[in-house]
C-alpha cells in the first residue's frame, strides 16, 4: 500500500465546459477540506455523494473557484483509497489556481499512470485490465472499444486465471506423487499430465489465433495510397476520413509529402497514408515526396493501389502491379463514372479473388465493396464473432507463446518418461510465464514501463 496523496489534472488542458482535478491518498479528504467551504464538511460527507461550493485561500479566505466535489471513501474507489475529484469550470487558469492549491497542501503531482498503478498495487485490478485501461484510451474503433472494455472487466483475466488453476492441480497431483511414491500408479500419472498439458495448450492456441486480429484492432493498418498522380488517391482519403485532409485538383503532383490520418473503415481502424504520385519527375520536392511514398509502401500492412479507370494502364503502372502481386494489395479502379479503358478480367486475373474494386468517389460508390475487401483480407470476412477475448498486447502474446513452449517441453519429457519432478519444472514455468500476464510474477521495472506509458492523470 503506497500512503503519500497525490493530484493530477484528470481532464485535457485548454477550454472546456468542466475541468476535473483527482486527488487520491490516505488524507485525500483531509488535505483537500481546508481549501473547500461548502455546507457540509468533506470530513463527515458519505462516500459517494458530490457537494456544491468554493475552494478558497485557506489564508485569507479569498473565493479562486466554484465547484462540485466528489467524495469516494476507502476501499470503494478507482485506487482503493480515498479520492477526492474536484469539478471546476474548463480552462488553464482556474484548473491552475486549484492544483497550485493542492500542492501548497502538501500533495504532489502524480506520475503518469500512477491513480491505475495503485489500482494494481492495492489489487483492485491485475496488470491486464490495468493496461486494457489505456487501450480504451488509445481506442481507433467501436470494436477495439468493446474489446478493452471486456479486458477491464476481467476477460483475459479470467481466461488466464482459469489455465493457471488447471496447471495448479496439476503441480498438486505430481507433489503428491513425489511424497507418496508408494501410492503412484506411474501409467496414469503421465497420461494425466499429458491430458491436462494438452488441454492448456490448446486454450493457449485458441487465445493465440486471436492475436493477430487483435493487434490489428488496438494497433490499426498501416495503410499506403499509391498510385500514379491525379488518379484520385487524395480524394479517397478525403473520402474515407470524410474530411478534406488532402488537397484536391486537376495539377498532377499535388501531394508532395505522405499524409497520415487515422479513419474506420468498416470497424477496422486503417492508418491511411496518402503518398505523393509516384513518378519520374524533376522536381526536388516532388522527387523527396515520391521517395517517401516508395519507403511508406515497403513499410504498409495493406497496399491501396488506385488506377485511373479511365484512362488506358502506363507501362510504370503494369510494372507496380507485378510487384505488388504477392504483397496484401486491393486494386482500385477509380473514376467508373466515366467510359472505361481498363480491361477489368485482365488485373483481376494477376490478384486473388475480391481484390480488385471498382470506384466512383465523385459519385460516391462502391465504398461498401472496398470494405468488404478489406474485412476479408484480415478478418476473413468474419469481424462480427461474439468471442472479444482477444490477445492484443505484444507482451501478452510473447508470454503465451513462451508458456506453451514450456508445456511442449514438458509433454516431450512425459513421452520420454523423465522423472516427474523434472517434469514439474516445465510446468512450473509455463504457470509462471502466465503470471506474469496478469501481474503475479513481474519485476518492478516493468511495472514501471507500463504505467510510464499513461496520460497524466489516469
Amino acid at each position: 500500500m503506497i500512503s503519500d496523496t497525490i493530484a493530477a489534472i484528470a481532464t485535457p488542458l485548454g477550454e472546456g465546459g468542466i475541468a476535473v482535478v483527482r486527488v487520491s491518498g490516505d488524507e485525500a479528504v483531509k488535505l483537500v477540506e481546508p481549501l473547500f467551504r461548502s455546507k457540509v464538511k468533506l470530513s463527515e460527507a458519505q462516500t459517494h455523494t458530490i457537494h456544491y461550493g468554493h475552494i478558497i485561500h485557506p489564508s485569507s479566505g479569498d473565493k479562486i473557484e466554484e465547484v462540485l466535489i466528489s467524495v469516494m471513501r476507502a476501499p470503494r474507489s478507482f485506487t482503493t483509497e480515498d479520492v477526492v475529484e474536484i469539478n471546476c469550470h474548463g480552462g488553464i487558469v482556474s484548473v491552475k489556481r486549484v492544483m497550485d492549491l493542492l500542492l501548497e497542501q502538501g500533495i504532489r503531482v502524480a506520475e503518469p499512470g500512477e491513480f491505475t498503478k495503485r489500482a494494481f498495487l492495492n489489487g483492485r485490478i491485475d496488470l491486464t485490465q490495468a493496461e486494457a485501461v489505456i487501450d480504451l484510451i488509445r481506442s481507433k474503433s467501436d470494436r477495439a472499444f468493446q474489446i478493452a472494455l471486456k479486458q477491464v472487466d476481467g476477460n483475459l483475466s479470467k481466461a488466464i486465471g482459469e489455465l493457471r488453476y488447471q496447471l495448479v492441480e496439476l503441480m498438486a497431483h505430481i507433489e503428491v506423487n513425489i511424497d507418496y511414491p508408494e501410492h503412484d500408479v506411474e501409467e496414469m500419472t503421465n497420461a494425466f499430465i499429458r491430458e491436462r498439458c494438452i488441454q492448456v495448450s490448446s486454450r493457449i492456441d485458441e487465445l493465440l489465433r486471436t492475436a493477430e486480429h487483435g493487434k490489428i484492432l488496438r494497433e490499426g493498418i498501416v495503410t499506403a495510397i499509391i498510385g500514379k498522380p491525379n488518379v484520385g488517391k487524395s480524394s479517397l482519403l478525403n473520402t474515407l476520413a470524410q474530411e478534406n485532409r488532402a488537397i484536391v485538383t486537376d495539377i498532377p503532383g499535388t501531394t508532395r509529402d505522405v499524409i497520415e490520418e487515422y479513419v474506420n473503415v468498416g470497424g477496422i481502424p486503417l492508418k491511411l497514408l496518402d503518398t505523393a504520385g509516384i513518378r519520374e519527375t524533376s522536381d526536388l520536392v516532388e522527387q523527396i515526396g515520391v521517395e517517401r511514398s516508395r519507403t511508406a509502401l515497403s513499410e504498409a500492412d495493406l497496399i491501396l493501389l488506385v488506377l485511373n479507370s479511365s484512362e488506358p494502364l502506363l507501362p510504370e503502372e503494369l510494372a507496380m502491379i507485378e510487384e505488388l502481386r504477392q504483397r496484401q494489395t486491393i486494386v482500385i479502379l477509380n473514376k467508373t463514372d466515366l467510359p472505361l479503358q481498363i480491361d477489368k478480367e485482365e488485373i483481376e486475373a494477376k490478384f486473388p479473388q475480391g481484390r480488385v474494386v471498382s470506384l466512383s468517389l465523385l459519385e460516391g460508390s462502391g465504398l461498401a465493396e472496398l470494405e468488404k475487401a478489406i474485412s476479408a483480407i484480415f478478418f476473413e470476412g468474419n469481424l462480427e464473432s461474439t468471442d472479444l477475448t482477444y490477445v492484443s498486447n505484444v507482451r501478452h502474446i510473447g508470454l503465451l507463446k513462451q508458456a506453451k513452449g514450456s508445456l511442449r517441453e514438458a509433454m516431450e519429457a512425459n513421452d520420454a518418461y523423465v522423472p516427474i519432478d523434472m517434469i514439474q519444472i516445465d510446468i512450473r514455468a509455463a504457470w509462471e510465464h502466465l503470471g506474469e500476464i496478469i501481474g503475479d510474477s513481474v519485476a518492478e521495472s516493468l511495472i514501471d514501463q507500463i504505467f510510464s506509458q499513461f496520460c497524466l492523470g489516469k
